[in-house]
């Protein structure tokens, strides 16, 4: 499989676990509300450091704005380091399970 291919898969496959992050929502106060927001990672390549750059500050931006209806600025800072750690984590399985095939 190509870099190319495999970063292609990579990004489809973080899109697709992007669109389970609202599921974090429901450990919060507001998920009475529900939301969800996207991170853009198709035109990425997560391969050189300036793809993985500008993936962090995406996904940075998702989490601020996810999580903007916490009332404290603690609850706000957990939300975010939930969200960066679950997508996270998504993406890294995604991506070994990418590696495999």
């Amino acid at each position: 499989m190509t870099l190319n291919k495999l970063t292609a898969r990579i990004a489809s496959i973080a899109t697709l676990a992007l669109a389970a992050l609202p599921a974090a929502a429901l450990t919060t106060a507001a998920y009475a509300q529900p939301h969800h927001t996207s991170v853009q990672v198709a035109d990425l390549n997560l391969a050189t450091a300036a793809g993985r750059t500008a993936y962090q500050q995406r996904l940075d931006i998702a989490a601020r704005r996810f999580c903007s209806n916490e009332t404290t600025l603690n609850a706000q800072a957990a939300c975010r380091a939930g969200v960066r750690a679950e997508v996270n984590a998504k993406l890294a399985a995604n991506v070994q399970f990418a590696s495999r095939g």
